[in-house]
Order: C-alpha cells, then structure tokens, then sequence
C-alpha cells in the first residue's frame, strides 16, 4: 500500500505556488504520494496526481497532513486532520504563525522528518459546542482554537447570563464570550487578557469582551466542568469556532460548551520548550539571562 500525505496550502499567496510544488516534487521522489485539494490545485496550477474534494473525506487513508500557511490554513488543516484522525504539521508561511511547527528555513528538512516518519505526536483539547433554541438543539460545532459568542448589533451590548456546571455564576453586558482550550490562549483569548497556558494543561478558559462589570475576569476551569451562556431577550448574537465557522444565535439562545469528544493530534518535528515558542513569536525580551548557575 502505497504511503500518501494531505498537502494543504493557503491559495490566495502567490508566494506558495512555488514552495507547494517544491514540497510535491520532494515528497514523489521519496516515494510518498501526496495529495492535494481540488480548489487549491486550480487556482496555484498545481501539478499532482491525486487531487481530492475539499470535503469530510479529503484525509481519509493519509499518514499526515502538512499545512504551508499561516494560523488560519492551520485550522482549516486541523478540520481535514481531525474527521481522518490523521497527525497535522504546519510550516508556518504566514505572520505569527503559533501553531506552526516549522519556519520556511526548515522545510526540507520537515519534509525529510515526514518521508522518514520522524515525528511524535500530541494531543490537543478542543471544545464542543451546542446551541439549543427554546429547548431545541440547532446547531453543533468543535473548535480547536475557540468558541466565540459575539454581539450583532454595534450599538448594543450583548445581554447573557454565564452558567458553570450547572448553576449561574454571573450575568453580564458585553461585547461578547469566549470559551477558549489552552491551545487557543495564545490567540483570541490573549487579546482580551486571558491568561497564556502550556499545552500540557488541560483546562477550559472562559473570558468575557470588554464586560461591564466588576467582575469581569478570565476563568480556569477543570477540563471536566461544562459551561453555559443564555443569550437574554433582544440581543441576537453570532457564534464562530475558530473564526471559520459561524451561525448566528437568536435571543432566549443557549450556547453549551464543554471539553471536546476528538483532539487534534499536532505532529512534532522539532521539539523545544513552549517557553521558547512564546519568546521567539512574541519577540519577547530576555537579554540578562544568565541561567542556572550564571554569572
């Protein structure tokens, strides 16, 4: 049986065009089918042969799937990845790129780590989420990032009162919620005040949107715990998982949030501390380090 692998791009670069052929013609040559996806294939003019739908079955039978791009194309990656169960590698093409595990100096040799099967593989949480209507389940989503409940209207708050295991904690007037794993606090989350949590933790993170209200601070929960947000009368809302897929939530809404039935499963080439992730992508400043028995 022949081995094959997802190649994902971000389509709309023209930058990639090359850098995807380049890693198409390295993978033929090791041996290793790759495969593509029919709408990037057309509009980067592609040459593959196995080009796939971009549907629910586009991963089906694949060792891995390698995403050249930025965050976004990484979580577009993580939908493939996640229904075949397949490991997701990122070689990050866009600008912070977190959950990219390779920079474009190292594609070769990521390319060469996946032809040889060098790579380990982590689990990372993600969340399900429901949103029931007076009672009535109308839609189901995951996120690996997070969920996002979000005010339509400009010019009113979003109205919600804030559930923990099943009983109240807090009502607010907001611009929103966020229901985030600790894969995603170094994204949405981050930028509201949440706190940064290692991949390691398993945790549910919830954090309000510029909430009126004295007690308006980010939350750690136990990854056990399940969270709900009743949307109150009059403030419509919309709900986006990952910011790729939305619906949006009429008012007497609930929005059910807990710890997610499938993880993604990130592929690991290059191992280095996480506290050397955030360093290198926030271009955080450490000169006067001296270390463990420095001088």
């Amino acid at each position: 049986m022949s081995r094959e692998v997802l190649v994902v791009t971000h389509p709309r670069r023209s930058v990639v065009r090359e850098i995807a052929q380049r890693v198409l013609d390295q993978f033929v040559a090791a041996g290793v089918a790759p495969r593509v996806l029919r709408d990037e294939a057309e509009l980067l003019d592609l040459r593959c042969d196995n080009v796939v739908p971009p549907d629910d079955a586009a991963a089906f039978g694949v060792e891995l799937v390698l995403v050249l791009g930025g965050d976004g194309s990484l979580l577009r990656g993580a939908e493939f990845a996640r229904t075949a169960d397949a490991p997701l590698l990122g070689v990050n093409l866009g600008h912070v790129g977190f959950l990219a595990e390779a920079e474009p100096d190292a594609l070769e040799s990521t390319v060469d780590h996946v032809v040889r099967k060098d790579y380990q593989v982590e689990e990372r949480m993600t969340v399900d989420v429901a949103v029931r209507h007076r009672g009535k389940l109308v839609y189901e989503g995951w996120a690996l990032n997070e969920m996002s409940l979000e005010k339509v209207d400009r010019a009113r708050m979003l109205e919600c009162v804030v559930e923990v295991d099943n009983r109240p904690l807090s009502r607010w007037g907001c611009d929103g919620m966020i229901c985030s794993t600790p894969t995603g606090s170094t994204a949405y989350a981050f930028s509201v005040g949440g706190p940064v949590m290692w991949p390691g933790v398993e945790a549910l993170l919830v954090a309000p949107i510029s909430a009126h209200a004295l007690f308006a601070r980010p939350l750690v929960l136990a990854p056990t715990s399940s969270v709900a947000i009743e949307v109150l009368p009059a403030t419509p809302a919309v709900l986006s998982c990952d910011g790729r897929r939305s619906v949006d939530v009429e008012a007497f809404s609930r929005v059910e949030v807990v710890r997610g039935r499938r993880s993604v499963r990130l592929a690991v080439v290059h191992p280095r501390p996480f506290t050397d992730r955030l360093v290198a992508k926030f271009d955080l400043p450490v000169a006067g380090w001296r270390g463990r028995g420095g001088r």
